[in-house]
């Protein structure tokens, strides 16, 4: 396991246009954070903070991101949880893995945000019977 690396944070409202390594920057107007890849590869990390995406607990001293941060489309497919300002190295996951925890995060977005049957069903009434046809309206 490769032993921690700390970060800094900043609260900015708007995100710099350079991202200095080593540092967290929280934009809580725009819900967001951004920083450079832990592994030190210089790729920017953007976790969207959502009740579907990241969650940002602020200790008063310290930022943490739940859940870890896959950088799964990176070439150095680095994994990490931001924890107290540090990251700490996670297990590299299979692509069967990768592909369920993305198809839960969709299902988990359509749930939160109301997509469902009678979206899909609106969308398809062909498929479905006359009764079902009538549910979206």
């Amino acid at each position: 396991m490769k032993s921690s690396k700390g970060f800094t944070h900043e609260f900015v409202e708007f995100i710099p246009d350079t991202i200095e390594e080593g540092k967290i920057y929280v934009s809580i107007a725009y819900a967001t954070t951004v920083h450079k890849c832990a592994c030190g590869c210089g790729k920017e990390v953007v976790t969207p903070l959502s009740p579907t995406d990241w969650k940002l607990v602020f200790d008063g001293e310290t930022v943490s991101l739940d859940p870890s941060v896959g950088n799964w489309s990176f070439p150095c497919r680095s994994h990490y949880w931001v924890c107290n300002d540090r990251a700490m190295w996670a297990e590299d996951w299979s692509q069967a893995r990768i592909d369920a925890n993305r198809a839960h995060d969709r299902r988990a977005k359509d749930k939160y945000y109301g997509v469902g049957e009678r979206e899909t069903l609106a969308a398809a009434p062909q498929k479905a019977s006359w009764w079902r046809k009538l549910l979206p309206w």
